[in-house]
């Protein structure tokens, strides 16, 4: 039986984001903060749960025939040590958790300047792009959205996106309370920004061997553990920063190949 359509995931992701926006517009206020706690510790154990089916390509027999017996363990965590020290290096983690605050000062300077005089409408259209750039920023920026993006243009299923969906519906609920119809936007930002990068591998699909994707698929599984981890409160681990960590695992599995 064939797997979903590529894009099928965003679709879903699409609908979601809409989905929670309505509802939190509807409401007008923040879900209580014990509920809140209760989803997010739910999601957290089903995140695990997809990180620990990722991580088991490691012992894809494509990936082992590549690289050699007992190497596809030494190729993921060479891809996560190499890729932590450089996105340490580079500060992705700090830089992304800092882009959405810098985003929203300029806009906010660029509005006062131009609206000052517009009382209430400046107030309004100050919230309504204030919604969209943080919702935006948070749907489509983070593993979840490169992981399951590519998962799914690869044609290896849509479960990490509809895991990500029910996490964004959640926070559109919780953003779309307090900014109202701007995050309602943010859904098209992720149209565009999911649909790319599934297009992306739709392509690579064609090209890349399974014993790359396996590396991919299970170094990426371990940095959904990290997610895991931050959701369910045990560490903050700075997944951002492991990001190069997917680039390097295809790579090094080519490395390796090559030197056999």
């Amino acid at each position: 039986m064939d797997g979903p359509v590529p894009g099928a995931g965003t679709l879903i992701n699409v609908v979601a984001v809409t989905a929670g926006a309505l509802i939190g517009i509807l409401a007008g206020n923040r879900l209580p903060d014990r509920v809140r706690d209760v989803v997010t510790s739910c999601l957290g154990l089903v995140t695990l749960l997809m990180a620990i089916l990722s991580a088991l390509d490691v012992t894809a027999p494509e990936l082992e025939a590549a690289v050699g017996r007992g190497a596809p363990i030494l190729v993921v965590l060479a891809a996560l040590l190499l890729g932590g020290i450089v996105g340490a290096y580079l500060r992705i983690e700090e830089r992304l958790e800092a882009l959405a605050g810098v985003v929203q000062r300029q806009v906010g300077r660029l509005v006062r300047d131009r609206g000052a005089a517009h009382g209430s409408a400046h107030e309004a259209r100050e919230r309504f792009i204030e919604g969209w750039l943080t919702a935006s920023l948070l749907f489509c920026v983070g593993p979840l959205t490169i992981l399951g993006s590519l998962s799914d243009g690869l044609g290896r299923g849509i479960d990490q996106l509809v895991l990500k969906s029910a996490l964004d519906f959640f926070a559109a609920i919780a953003f779309a309370s307090t900014f109202g119809i701007g995050v309602l936007l943010s859904a098209v930002s992720v149209a565009v920004v999911q649909g790319a990068l599934t297009l992306v591998g739709v392509t690579l699909g064609s090209v890349v061997p399974d014993a790359h994707v396996a590396a991919l698929t299970a170094t990426g599984g371990l940095l959904l553990v990290g997610i895991a981890f931050r959701l369910l409160g045990i560490k903050q681990v700075p997944v951002g920063d492991l990001l190069p960590a997917l680039l390097l695992a295809p790579l090094l599995v080519s490395l390796v190949s090559a030197l056999r």
